[in-house]
C-alpha cells in the first residue's frame, strides 16, 4: 500500500458572491494596497490517504471532498496530490 499526500484548496463558486473576500479587498484598497482586486477567500485541507495508486487516493479525496469537506453546491475543490513515505505522513 502506498502513501500520499493530499492538498485541497476549497473556494466559492465564481457565482456566488465572496462576502469576506470583499472585505479584505476593501480593507487592502483602504491601507493603500489598490492595485490588488477579486480577493477570494477560501480553505485549505492537508490529508493523508494510503491506497494502491495514485488514481485510486484520487478517488478517494474527491470522494471525500463531495460528501463531507466541500459544499458542492456553493463550493469548488482543486486537489494535488503526492506520493510521500512512511515517515513522511507523522
Amino acid at each position: 500500500m502506498k502513501h500520499f499526500k493530499a492538498m485541497i484548496t476549497v473556494t466559492l463558486r465564481k457565482s456566488i458572491l465572496d462576502v469576506q473576500g470583499k472585505t479584505v479587498e476593501h480593507a487592502l484598497h483602504s491601507t493603500n494596497f489598490t492595485s490588488i482586486e477579486h480577493v477570494r477567500i477560501g480553505k485549505y485541507v492537508e490529508l493523508f490517504v494510503h491506497a494502491d495508486s495514485a488514481e485510486q487516493a484520487m478517488n478517494i479525496v474527491d470522494d471525500a471532498c463531495k460528501n463531507i469537506i466541500a459544499n458542492p453546491i456553493m463550493e469548488d475543490h482543486h486537489i494535488e496530490l503526492q506520493e510521500v513515505s512512511v515517515g513522511e505522513t507523522a
